[in-house]
């Protein structure tokens, strides 16, 4: 089976690494050339057109920015026909809706898809310890399991397609919600005089403790926030998805509207391509920032 990968960014170069790796043939496709020449140099081959791509391949992997951007690269005009016989695995973040209305043109092209939608980030991708979630038909899940499998160990079956995105959703409102709930507490006892070893001590002893704080403890405290492994931008993006579809079932967003306001603040501050761990610095100088 040859694999088209559409998408080779800040997680999608690991993970088409990890194909080749495992003896996959591949053909790989990025709107900037230049980010697939470590994809080159390991052996896979180059498409300067989305088209190229997809009618090289039996199977399409999508791991693109938003569901813009897979209809321009995946369902244009010239790529339309292309689909037949193909499998589609979306594994980027769009909503269930956006999911479902893409699968409704595979189909109607004469391709199957599943949606895949992982949670983790660029360590996680490179030894293919991501969490997979899988919405589909069973039987497409069980027959794409070995593929998965080269992202992470254990893909999940959830249900539908839409149901994989919707719980990826909730996930990644946790990660900016999280984050910026430790980078309070942490410019909180800085400013008090506390010390953060004896903090993180006592956190990591009781069961408020995640994993996620110590992974962003060091660049919060170094003033690190270069090397991403989850952009601001791209955070931002998450959380307005999630917000997107919390209001249409009708939550109190108000936790969440609190935090998108953090991380506006934070993308006023630094840079976009930033790790999403500089909320800390958005925080500490909020005052700052909002004027007070």
């Amino acid at each position: 089976m040859k694999v088209a990968f559409l998408g080779t960014g800040l997680m999608g170069l690991p993970m088409a690494q990890r194909l080749l790796a495992a003896g996959v043939e591949l053909i790989a496709y990025n709107r900037t050339p230049e980010k697939l020449e470590p994809l080159r140099q390991a052996g896979a081959q180059i498409a300067t057109k989305p088209r190229e791509a997809i009618r090289s391949a039996d199977c399409i992997i999508l791991m693109l920015s938003n569901a813009a951007a897979i209809y321009h690269v995946l369902l244009t005009d010239t790529s339309w026909h292309t689909l037949s016989g193909r499998s589609v695995i979306q594994m980027g973040t769009i909503t269930p809706l956006e999911s479902q209305e893409i699968r409704d043109t595979v189909v109607a092209a004469g391709g199957e898809y599943i949606e895949a939608p992982v949670l983790g980030s660029i360590p996680e991708a490179t030894i293919g310890e991501l969490i997979v979630m899988v919405g589909g038909e069973r039987e497409q899940y069980e027959r794409h399991l070995k593929l998965l499998q080269n992202f992470g160990k254990s893909p999940v079956y959830i249900g539908n397609v839409g149901t994989a995105s919707t719980l990826t959703l909730a996930l990644n409102q946790l990660i900016a919600s999280l984050t910026t709930s430790f980078a309070l507490s942490l410019a909180f006892v800085q400013l008090q005089g506390i010390d953060v070893d004896l903090f993180m001590s006592i956190l990591r002893d009781s069961k408020l403790y995640a994993p996620t704080f110590d992974q962003n403890l060091q660049r919060m405290l170094d003033g690190n926030y270069t090397n991403a492994n989850l952009t601001i931008k791209q955070l931002i993006k998450e959380v307005d998805l999630f917000i997107s579809e919390a209001k249409s079932v009708g939550l109190n967003l108000s936790s969440i509207e609190g935090v998108k306001e953090i991380l506006h603040s934070t993308m006023k501050m630094s840079y976009p391509e930033d790790d999403y761990s500089s909320v800390f610095p958005a925080i500490r100088e909020w005052g700052e920032v909002s004027g007070e």
